[in-house]
């Protein structure tokens, strides 16, 4: 971890999980003076305990006028599994509709597979080194998948692929690149893949590359030290919340294999004992509403808490690689800069080359600042949807097993 202080803009924004404090709420004795429980308990309704953290009402009126003002509507659905002599793959179709000029037609249709979604990330990296392109699933299985393509896997993928060309369809900039206009729009992306720069210049890119990270910078302005640093904090943070939501859904699956034998015994009881049947049959019924209260809270974990969180951990090293890039056009800057000075031939060449870094450097700073201000406006939307969300799940879960006991309970006394 870097020594850098995190200036106060950046650092009221990171995710704060280090005050021991946060977790002592859940543990606190919610009790009287007398031992009786506090009145009331949970909320009536599943959003009365967490609408004080919805987005204030100005926010959601920029929302709304953000979605009116979206002029490209994309949506990535219907894969289909295909398979010939050397692989196997999943197309997905493609389905656009929009009201730009730049647009032929209004609607489009076309079918991509996963690679194609990589070609088109690459090609706005390369486009635009210093703005936040966002990640991609991962191409290889997720942890605890059996087979590649079952339909699990499909259906993550997709709803990712989707999410994807959403970020980029709303994204000021690269919402208009050509690339991703023939993404959208060519029914054939071959002949598209290969134009683009040869072996050698992208070596010599890379070379370069390599030099300037070597070399490093002297000079980096203060703003882009406190967003590595700000970086490397969200980072640790956002890797934390992601390893223990998946904790989470693993223990809770645990939870809800045994309640399935938690409910069996209490009903295979209840044959054995004539006395207390209409007890244990009532307690069993309960048990099992909540295993399937649990397998609806875990299903919801695993479709909006944990892709979101997910999505930041491989944001990070988006991040990274872009605050790289940004360093390495100032390396390139500031070595020119010294030829300049030392070398007494070439002067007009060599003048013309830093007077162009100088100008490619400014035009990446303010690429980067500005992006960086959308890209956690935009993380902050989508981690407090995700959280609210599962806080909301969360009492409406409790709200539902408490309901279920209680009638039940209620029931069983009226017949005693």
């Amino acid at each position: 971890m870097s020594s850098h202080t995190v200036p106060e803009e950046f650092s009221e924004h990171l995710l704060d999980l280090d005050e021991d404090e946060d977790l002592e709420v859940f543990s606190q004795n919610m009790s009287l003076a007398d031992g009786s429980p506090v009145a009331g308990g949970l909320p009536n309704s599943p959003g009365s305990m967490v609408n004080q953290y919805r987005l204030d009402d100005e926010e959601e009126e920029e929302e709304q006028q953000d979605i009116g003002a979206k002029d490209i509507f994309v949506t990535v659905d219907n894969p289909e599994s295909h398979v010939t002599a050397i692989e196997t793959f999943i197309m997905y179709r493609v389905a656009t509709k929009t009201t730009r000029s730049e647009f032929d037609s209004s609607e489009y249709e076309v079918w991509r597979r996963y690679q194609d979604f990589l070609w088109l990330r690459s090609k706005l990296e390369e486009a635009h080194p210093t703005l936040i392109v966002n990640p991609l699933p991962e191409k290889f299985v997720m942890k605890g998948m059996v087979e590649r393509f079952n339909d699990d896997f499909i259906r993550t993928r997709r709803k990712a692929l989707h999410h994807f060309l959403n970020k980029i369809s709303e994204h000021p900039i690269l919402s208009y690149s050509q690339h991703f206009q023939v993404f959208l729009t060519a029914q054939e992306l071959t002949p598209h893949r290969k134009q683009g720069p040869g072996f050698l210049s992208r070596m010599g890119e890379t070379v370069r590359a390599v030099a300037n990270s070597v070399r490093g910078v002297r000079g980096r302005p203060e703003e882009f030290t406190a967003m590595q640093d700000y970086i490397e904090d969200f980072s640790t943070k956002i890797s934390t919340l992601d390893k223990v939501s998946q904790r989470i859904i693993k223990e809770q699956r645990e939870y809800m294999d045994e309640l399935k034998q938690y409910s069996l015994t209490y009903a295979q009881w209840a044959g054995l004992e004539e006395g207390l049947a209409e007890q244990l049959k009532a307690v069993a019924s309960c048990v099992e509403r909540c295993g399937k209260e649990t397998k609806g809270t875990i299903s919801h974990l695993s479709e909006v808490l944990v892709p979101a969180l997910h999505e930041y951990v491989l944001c990070v090293e988006t991040l990274k690689a872009v605050l790289r890039r940004r360093d390495n056009i100032q390396a390139e800057f500031e070595a020119k800069n010294e030829a300049l000075a030392t070398k007494k031939v070439e002067q007009e060449a060599l003048q013309e080359e830093v007077e162009g870094l100088a100008d490619r450097m400014e035009l990446a700073n303010n690429a980067l600042m500005g992006d960086w201000s959308r890209w956690q406006t935009s993380m902050r939307t989508d981690l407090k949807s995700a959280f609210v969300s599962t806080a909301e799940k969360n009492v409406e879960y409790y709200e539902k097993v408490r309901t279920c006991f209680q009638s039940q309970f209620v029931t069983v006394r009226f017949t005693e």
